[in-house]
């Protein structure tokens, strides 16, 4: 893969088989994102919250423009779940030294109670994923799925 650093190109061929890899990431998460949205709602929580919990529960407490970068959203989108989750005690504003007007969002412990119960419940998903995977398989995965995020970030 290139970036914009110029490091690196693939063939066409590959080129070729990467967009295969595009015409499976669309249904994925299309299909991803009705289950989440079903599964979800027996905690009451939206898609949105389900990605607030998620991604501090994953990287600890973080800003709300922070989030909006990580998952290319909007601060103010991220905003509005940052709140819905307040308003039912899943998460709290904590001081940042780094900035003044910015403070931290981060976990309660019912934010950790929920998104623990829907991470298991994700998981226990996952695990009916064909079982010839290997950790190799999963690590390339990530890498091509890494690359093609990191060319789609200009």
């Amino acid at each position: 893969m290139s970036d914009k650093t110029g490091r690196g190109s693939v063939s066409a061929d590959v080129a070729d088989r990467l967009s295969e890899v595009f015409d499976l990431v669309g249904p994925l998460y299309r299909r991803a994102y009705v289950r989440v949205e079903r599964d979800v709602a027996a905690e009451g929580l939206s898609v949105g919250v389900r990605a607030v919990l998620s991604m501090l529960h994953g990287r600890g407490p973080m800003t709300v423009p922070q989030m909006g970068r990580f998952q290319a959203l909007s601060r103010q989108f991220v905003q509005r779940m940052v709140n819905d989750a307040a308003a039912r005690g899943l998460v709290e504003t904590a001081p940042n030294p780094a900035h003044k007007r910015s403070s931290l969002i981060r976990l309660t412990e019912e934010g950790r109670t929920v998104i623990g119960a829907v991470l298991d419940r994700e998981r226990a998903t996952l695990r009916g994923v064909d079982g010839d995977l290997t950790e190799d398989d999963i690590d390339t995965c990530l890498r091509v799925l890494s690359g093609l995020l990191a060319v789609m970030d200009d």
